[in-house]
């Protein structure tokens, strides 16, 4: 069974979502009114993905999903349901680690396939890494399932969005990360605010790693993006 970790407030729309969603026989629904109950049953439900409101009581869709991020070392999909469609808003939400956004109203048709998709594009390959694995950059150690960046003893806490992206550029280092597939993996799709909101976490990271002058993260215009590493001499 696909577990679901559904929270929405409003009563009507919560039955509704739920008896929709529970057509599937293969997904199983575990419906929360406020963030705070929702955080609490987490680690029992132990979600394929979660579907959350923004606007809750308690505890806001976005603190429960920074919350599942940073205390629950998650790489679950999250996908928000918003009234709010303002750019500061879709980019807190990103921020705060979720994978796609819809905004309300919507069809059940669409936030069913919106579910799929997730499902399918963080399935069974996204094995979570142990949090003892690190990843050695430059001068910096790099810790995906931590999201941290260690450098002579200090660490960079990163957002969730910032380690997917970097375990990318790690992961192709000194070669192209091709930025079309990079945005579609992360992102969900590579249309013009995505990429524009992948260009602010690649300035976030050039940020996080200019203690080392043998890194760069270098943009090949058309294509993607190169995690360079310089050998000293």
């Amino acid at each position: 069974m696909t577990r679901i970790l559904f929270v929405e407030d409003e009563a009507v729309l919560g039955r509704l979502v739920k008896e929709a969603l529970e057509r599937d026989k293969t997904w199983e629904i575990h419906w929360f009114r406020d963030g705070k109950q929702a955080y609490g049953a987490y680690k029992n439900v132990d979600p394929h993905i979660c579907v959350l409101d923004v606007m809750l009581p308690a505890m806001d869709g976005f603190e429960l999903a920074k919350m599942i991020r940073e205390h629950q070392h998650a790489e679950v999909p999250i996908l928000f349901l918003t009234a709010r469609s303002q750019t500061a808003d879709i980019v807190k939400g990103f921020e705060s680690g979720g994978n796609d956004y819809l905004k309300k109203p919507f069809s059940l048709e669409e936030l069913t396939l919106r579910i799929k998709e997730l499902l399918k594009r963080h399935g069974g390959s996204m094995a979570k890494p142990a949090d003892t694995d690190v990843m050695k950059l430059g001068n910096y150690q790099f810790q995906p399932a931590m999201q941290m960046l260690k450098l002579n003893g200090q660490t960079v806490n990163l957002s969730f969005k910032e380690t997917e992206l970097l375990h990318e550029l790690v992961k192709n280092k000194n070669g192209l990360m091709d930025r079309k597939a990079v945005l579609i993996k992360l992102w969900g799709d590579d249309n013009f605010f995505n990429a524009r909101n992948m260009d602010v976490y690649i300035a976030k990271l050039r940020k996080h790693l200019a203690a080392d002058p043998n890194l760069s993260i270098v943009n090949i215009r058309g294509y993607g993006f190169k995690l360079i590493e310089q050998k000293d001499m």
